[in-house]
């Protein structure tokens, strides 16, 4: 690999991560189907100075929906989900005002509400962040509130949609989530360290991950006390090099048919604003979307959770090349949506070492 990208690439890293005052970074590429690097920046325990690796684990956060996404859609190439049947059937024990299709779980159209913008939700967590809720209790709170809107209407971002979604899952293939994703995605890329955790017990291998949402002002890692329940559709834990793999996975054709992915790209929703790296910006089914960027259809999501921030997308002409870029980074700036900060900057270098590739 040229020297120069690689010191180029670790130092707009560095610089990110001097701006948003965060420890460390993993970043990974894949070119064309290809693993091209992968790097650790910084640190993972700023009081000590250890450097973070570049295999690292982090909660995924909601790329975790892109995996479920997946996972769902290779149950409608095998004929056990229909992408526009309600899927009430499913759900005995959750009464929908509306018919719900499985398409419009995955794009957010079905109006479910989300409890990530409900006040409850954020004081239990921060009074109790070692027991979280049980899902009835998220279901409970789902149900209290309603639709927003009639489904297939509207756009609003849901994690109850994938709650549910987690649920069809598991009802059609009688499999708890982390074992369906593993046959179908972790166990098919031979990946070693990537799986869905229950327990606090499960996560005491993850990279810390620094916050000050329980502080109020001090940086403090929270994995250690922030137990994986709260993300109510289940999250996966992962490394960057391996997350660029399922990714680049994914668009290559290697975990669906390329119909399938052609349905995940297309836009059920445009959501209007504009983004100097992917211009229009668009929703399909369980990835976010560059609809008219310069490098193709770019597809990928961004996550944030207690203690890190995290991107992955899909450039399928960055530099003539089909590329993967990921990055986990670990603090939470939601405000400065960190990760995609880092994605944007390793664009911009590597096309300016376009030469070297």
């Amino acid at each position: 690999m040229n020297q120069d990208l690689q010191h180029s690439l670790r130092l707009r890293v560095e610089q990110t991560l001097q701006e948003s005052q965060t420890p460390g970074a993993t970043i990974a590429i894949y070119i064309n189907g290809q693993p091209f690097l992968e790097m650790g920046v910084g640190d993972q325990d700023p009081n000590h100075q250890v450097p973070l690796p570049s295999d690292a684990n982090f909660y995924i956060y909601s790329i975790t929906k892109s995996l479920l996404a997946t996972a769902a859609l290779n149950l409608v190439k095998e004929g056990q989900l229909d992408l526009d049947a309600s899927v009430q059937p499913y759900l005995p024990n959750f009464s929908l005002d509306a018919p719900i299709t499985l398409r419009q779980l995955l794009s957010h159209t079905s109006g479910l509400p989300d409890y990530g913008e409900v006040r409850a939700y954020f004081d239990a967590l921060q009074a109790t962040p070692s027991s979280p809720w049980s899902t009835q209790t998220f279901l409970n709170l789902a149900q209290t509130q309603g639709l927003q809107f009639t489904p297939g209407t509207g756009w609003a971002y849901s994690n109850i949609g994938y709650l549910l979604l987690r649920f069809v899952l598991e009802a059609v293939t009688n499999l708890p989530i982390h074992q369906y994703l593993h046959n179908v995605i972790f166990s098919p890329l031979s990946l070693k360290k990537t799986f869905v955790p229950g327990t606090l017990d499960d996560v005491r291998e993850l990279t810390p991950g620094y916050s000050t949402f329980f502080s109020g002002d001090e940086l403090q890692d929270v994995i250690r006390f922030y137990h994986p329940g709260w993300v109510s559709h289940g999250v996966v834990v992962s490394t960057a090099p391996e997350l660029a793999k399922i990714i680049d996975a994914l668009f290559a054709g290697s975990l669906l048919n390329a119909s399938l992915v052609e349905q995940m790209l297309h836009p059920i929703h445009i959501l209007g604003n504009e983004h100097p790296l992917f211009h229009t910006i668009g929703y399909g089914l369980g990835l976010f979307l560059g609809i008219d960027s310069p490098y193709g259809t770019v597809g990928g999501h961004t996550g944030a959770g207690p203690g890190y921030s995290v991107a992955a997308f899909h450039f399928p002409s960055l530099v003539e090349n089909r590329m993967t870029l990921v990055a986990l980074a670990n603090r939470d700036r939601h405000d400065l949506d960190l990760a995609l900060k880092i994605i944007f900057r390793m664009v911009r270098t590597l096309e300016r070492f376009a030469d070297a590739l």
